[in-house]
Order: C-alpha cells, then sequence, then structure tokens
C-alpha cells in the first residue's frame, strides 16, 4: 500500500511495509479519513529529517509549540531490526524512554528521515559506541533481575559481594552482546545511501519514501525559526493509493 503525500514543494509517496501491519493500518485509516490533511510538517531539521502529523498544527498561528498532538491513542512498538533508518525511511515519533519504556509510538505523528552519509572512519567509531551502549543496556536489564540481591547485599554492606556480583553481569552482558555494532546491512546502508543510525532500534519504521526524495531534501533545508518550526508553513494533504 502507498500513500501520496502532497506539499507546496511536490509530491512523496510513501510505500508502507507489511512487517509492521498496526503502523501500516493506522496510517492508512487516517490519511482516508483526512486526519492529515491541513497539518504542517512542523518540525524540520537539516541533516537530519522532517516530522508532521500533529493535528494541533492544522491552522496554528505563528510561534505556536507544537509537537505535542495527536490521536486518544498510541501504538505498541514494530522496531525490527532489518528496517533501517536509511534517508527516506518513514517512522513513528515517540515520546522518549524515560514516560514510554515499551517505546510505544504516536498515534499519528511521523518524521521522514534525511540523515547523512558517513565515511568508514565515523561508521567504525559510531559502532564501537553502539556496541558499548549495546552492552550497557544489557547490564542494567540483567541488574534490575538481581534487584532484590542487590538491595540485600547493600543492606548488609557486602562489598565484596556486590562487586562480585557487578563483575559477572558485565561479563553476561558483554557475552549477550558480542561484538556486534554495526551489522553489515546498517554499514553498507549508511555509507553509501545515508540516513541516521543511531535512530535503529529505538523508534518504529514502518516504510520508505518511493518517489520524491528529492522533496524530502528540499523541506529539510528549509528555513527554521524557533524549535525548528519551518518560517514559511508547509502544509500537507495525503491520499492513499489503493
Amino acid at each position: 500500500m502507498k500513500v501520496k503525500i502532497q506539499t507546496m514543494f511536490g509530491d512523496i509517496i510513501v510505500r508502507l511495509y507489511d512487517e509492521t501491519p498496526i503502523h501500516r493500518d493506522n496510517f492508512i485509516k487516517l490519511a482516508k479519513e483526512g486526519y492529515y490533511d491541513g497539518t504542517l510538517f512542523h518540525r524540520v531539521i537539516k541533516d537530519f529529517m522532517i516530522q508532521g502529523g500533529d493535528p494541533d498544527s492544522k491552522g496554528a498561528p505563528a510561534g505556536k509549540m507544537l509537537g505535542v498532538g495527536g490521536p486518544d491513542y498510541t501504538l505498541e512498538a514494530e522496531i525490527k531490526p532489518d528496517l533501517l533508518h536509511k534517508r527516506g525511511a518513514l517512522a513513528a515519533a515517540r515520546q522518549g524512554d524515560e514516560v514510554n519504556p515499551e517505546r510505544r509510538s504516536s498515534g499519528s505523528q511521523f518524521y521522514i528521515v534525511w540523515g547523512q552519509v558517513y565515511n568508514e572512519g565515523q561508521l567504525r567509531q559510531f559502532s564501537k559506541q553502539l556496541r558499548m551502549q549495546k552492552i550497557q543496556d544489557a547490564f542494567n536489564a540483567l541488574a534490575s533481575e538481581h534487584r532484590t540481591e542487590i538491595m540485600q547485599m547493600r543492606r548488609e554492606r557486602n562489598r565484596v559481594g556486590l562487586q562480585e556480583l557487578q563483575d559477572r553481569l558485565a561479563v553476561e552482558a558483554e557475552n549477550k552482546v558480542g561484538k556486534e555494532g554495526l551489522t553489515d546491512k546498517q554499514l553498507k546502508q549508511y555509507s553509501t545511501i545515508g540516513g541516521t543510525p543511531h535512530l535503529d532500534g529505538q523508534y518504529t519504521v514502518f516504510g520508505e519514501v518511493e518517489e520524491g526524495l528529492e522533496i524530502v531534501e528540499m523541506i529539510q533545508a528549509t528555513a527554521t525559526g524557533r524549535a525548528d518550526r519551518p518560517v514559511d508553513d508547509i502544509e500537507m494533504k495525503m491520499t492513499v493509493i489503493e
């Protein structure tokens, strides 16, 4: 299924992934209802992405803070390891992990990736940082599983026991992650197509631009003001292509 996003710069046609049926069906439903018509690309960051889908952006006066609107529901995350934040990827916005640990998606807000093309050295460094973050995440998850044991040893001031447990969990976390940082697919796509690799595994990617990537390029380069809102409003209208 495809959706055409009409803008003042031209049309963007996105193809929705069958691998993410919750997001696909919701996007189609809202597009058919005209939910997005008249909304703005309210947040635009050059060399990063363009974001829209906030119903509060319809007819919003200049200076109004946008980005928190949406329907009265969120969507279950459909984060897939093979669906990457390559240039042109269509993904769902969401609240941060601190208030949204399940990484549920906004019911309507989305973004289209622009990003950048990375060289081998940049990707190697990023891959190393990503692996360290994965190890830290795995360690935190293991520590959470041992929370009762940890609290007991703290009450007993058992520093030796705490250190031994910490060392064991650190080894388990590293073994769990292995040597993986960026996959071969990520390395290839981000060194050729470009995108935003640091968002992989964090947000649901549910489609990609099939036509009109040059329109995304023009929008991401537009002048912006407060809160990354374009100086000149960029409205959209959506049509589902059966």
